[in-house]
């Protein structure tokens, strides 16, 4: 009887300690949750630094740290079209230590690589979308058109003898090319380049015909007269060339391309962790020295109502179903 009481007395004291317990590593993760951050924070890159992804990144990785207390770092894991960054991302601890910048090529991911080890849209959680960088249709300076319409003709008369330079498999330059024919119903001569500035080289050397490439590297060479433009990628006309006109005004309509850019953290960062980078996020945005550098590089940070998770996530969505038909189509990377 003796022995059955001290069990029952083990077995209900066993059940509070467990219970108290449980308690305390509720109570720790949430008192952590409420520290956080209590160290430096890695936002990682999927390319050589340098480039546009990588300028954005570093633009507002010290906003950021000073809005949350901490160094934010940026650590740059190129290779594979950001693929291998990606994957380092979504296996990442999800403390709210590691998080992650891409540009839409988290979208283009799925459509372009065989058995891809993450799921875009179940592997992560999203902070918001940060930055839009316009695109522009470009001719070599001696191609024999002058506007869009002479270009259509030219191109349609032509066919697979115009030349389109790209910055290789799944570049934004290749897609934005790609889509460009697919509008237009023809099939012209793709030539890939190991990055857009080779490319650009050639174009501007006469060597390839037409081009599809950023704002932040041409407008100077579409304002000294080096290069034709043909049409911005985007639905309104842009401030710094205002006298070219867009392609969806010139009849292909709809035609928008732009490499827009999102914050992202590996898949069960708590809420309230998400909620402080995403108020980082927005502190770093409205920094005036951030806009005006922002500018200055012809790169448009998107509206409040998408720098939040749902409009990062809708966005993602809408541009995965884009993307897709378009790259199947071409069989990239065939």
């Amino acid at each position: 009887m003796m022995e059955t009481k001290l069990k029952i007395k083990n077995f209900v004291f066993s059940g509070i300690t467990a219970a108290l317990t449980a308690g305390a590593l509720l109570s720790g993760n949430a008192l952590a949750q409420k520290d956080w951050p209590t160290k430096s924070i890695n936002l990682v890159v999927p390319f050589a630094a340098g480039g546009p992804t990588d300028s954005i990144a570093r633009l507002i990785a010290v906003p950021m740290g000073q809005a949350l207390g901490q160094t934010v770092v940026v650590e740059n894991v190129p290779g594979a079209g950001g693929t291998i960054a990606s994957t380092k991302v979504a296996r990442a601890a999800p403390d709210g230590y590691t998080i992650y910048i891409h540009h839409m090529g988290m979208a283009t991911a799925q459509a372009l690589y065989d058995k891809l080890p993450y799921d875009p849209m179940t592997s992560f959680e999203y902070v918001g979308q940060v930055a839009d960088v316009p695109m522009v249709l470009l001719g070599k300076k001696d191609l024999p058109a002058n506007n869009f319409k002479e270009l259509e003709a030219y191109i349609k008369a032509n066919g697979s003898k115009v030349t389109m330079a790209n910055a290789g498999p799944g570049a934004v330059s290749q897609l934005c090319g790609l889509l460009f024919q697919s509008r237009l119903g023809v099939k012209l001569t793709n030539i890939p380049y190991k990055g857009t500035g080779p490319a650009l080289t050639d174009l501007l050397g006469g060597q390839v015909d037409l081009l599809c490439d950023q704002t932040t590297q041409t407008i100077p060479y579409i304002k000294d007269g080096r290069v034709k433009a043909f049409g911005t990628t985007t639905m309104k006309r842009l401030p710094a060339i205002p006298n070219v006109p867009t392609l969806n005004e010139q009849g292909l309509k709809g035609f928008e391309v732009k490499v827009w850019h999102g914050v992202y953290t590996p898949k069960g960062v708590p809420q309230p962790i998400l909620d402080k980078l995403n108020a980082a996020l927005k502190t770093a945005l409205n920094n005036p020295d951030v806009k005006k550098r922002l500018e200055d590089a012809n790169i448009d940070i998107v509206p409040a109502s998408k720098v939040s998770a749902k409009g990062l996530k809708d966005h993602l969505d809408t541009e995965i179903n884009v993307w897709g038909p378009v790259i199947r189509k071409a069989n990239i990377p065939d």
